[in-house]
């Protein structure tokens, strides 16, 4: 990485017409590393700040760096893409973002909501490394979102016939789908943030811009594609806290490519990899000799669960798809610069 890059990158405090602080930067490092005058890897120290700024302005990450790598886009050109793709950045938001920059960042106000988890589910939760917090949206929300999704996806709820049809969105079970009014109210559920402001215990975090799942059961043609159990972060020990979470919008069954963890293991997982034979790969082992456990709830439960468990879906047996959407929480100086492992 070249010193006299970095240098020339413009400061944090920098801004455009959006008024967005850090949005300058995150543009010209994005570009830098598409022109691979910028390490991949670089700066890894400012991760947590460049999703907090997608975080802030509505986007999804896959989404904003598919189209900077594409388009190439002049700064201008960024700004109005932004505009175009989830509108005007909430004030709000966007002041409350800026003071990290300012030296006049608070640690949040005091969330005056009742408390979701209980005493048992934190026991629980300590125990298990996972929580599932019931009702986190009601059922006619929960149709709606799953009615908004057949409907970007061009496909019938209940007709299997149109459950297979190729589509652009579609990655596998993931759906690019990220900006929707609906998508956005389950994401500010008032027992969703209270739920991981208990996990947290502080009440600045904010929630990322996520994509949505969609899992037809299997046929002779379409087989599951996974993910299957995984890691998203580095396991080089100790792992650090940090959450993950899933909406579930329709009632899902342990065969109906239920959610999948191994509950616990975020006590066992330095034991574990100081087993394995030196110069093995951790992520390659059979991580099903673990002991998973699908997770079958109900539409609008919200399921929650520590980084460090090994997770992914399952191959759906059942007669109906799976639909979800992913949610998480997180504060904006949570940095992990480990190594990746």
């Amino acid at each position: 990485m070249s010193a006299t890059v970095t240098e020339q990158l413009p400061p944090s405090t920098e801004t455009g017409k959006l008024q967005v602080m850090h949005l300058k930067r995150y543009w010209n490092k994005s570009i830098l590393k598409r022109d691979g005058k910028l390490a991949q890897g670089s700066m890894q120290e400012e991760w947590t700040t460049d999703t907090t700024l997608l975080t802030v302005l509505g986007l999804g990450l896959e989404q904003t760096m598919v189209y900077v790598y594409q388009e190439t886009p002049s700064f201008e050109e960024f700004e109005n893409w932004i505009i175009d793709v989830s509108g005007l950045p909430d004030a709000e938001k966007v002041s409350k973002f800026n003071r990290l920059f300012t030296g006049d960042n608070a640690k949040g106000d005091t969330n005056e909501l009742d408390d979701v988890l209980t005493s048992d589910d934190l026991d629980f939760w300590e125990q298990n490394g996972y929580i599932i917090v019931r009702n986190a949206i009601n059922n006619e929300d929960a149709g709606q979102t799953v009615e908004a999704i057949c409907k970007h996806l061009e496909i019938d709820r209940y007709d299997s016939s149109t459950w297979y049809n190729d589509h652009p969105s579609k990655q596998g079970i993931m759906v690019q789908l990220f900006q929707h009014p609906l998508l956005e109210q389950n994401r500010r559920s008032p027992k969703i943030q209270r739920a991981f402001e208990q996990l947290w215990q502080r009440a600045d975090i904010w929630v990322n811009t996520d994509r949505v799942g969609f899992n037809p059961p299997e046929t002779l043609k379409t087989q599951f594609q996974g993910p299957r159990l995984h890691w998203d972060v580095s396991i080089k020990t100790p792992i650090p806290f940090g959450t993950q979470g899933i909406l579930y919008l329709a009632d899902t069954a342990e065969n109906q490519g239920a959610f999948t963890l191994v509950p616990g293991f975020q006590h066992k997982v330095e034991h574990w990899l100081n087993s394995l034979p030196e110069d093995t790969n951790p992520r390659m082992q059979n991580l099903y000799a673990l002991g998973p456990k699908p997770i079958a709830a109900n539409a609008g439960d919200f399921i929650i669960w520590h980084q460090a468990l090994p997770h992914g879906s399952s191959p759906n047996t059942a007669t109906l798809p799976r639909f979800v959407q992913y949610i998480n929480y997180a504060p904006a100086d949570k940095n992990d610069d480990r190594e990746w492992v």
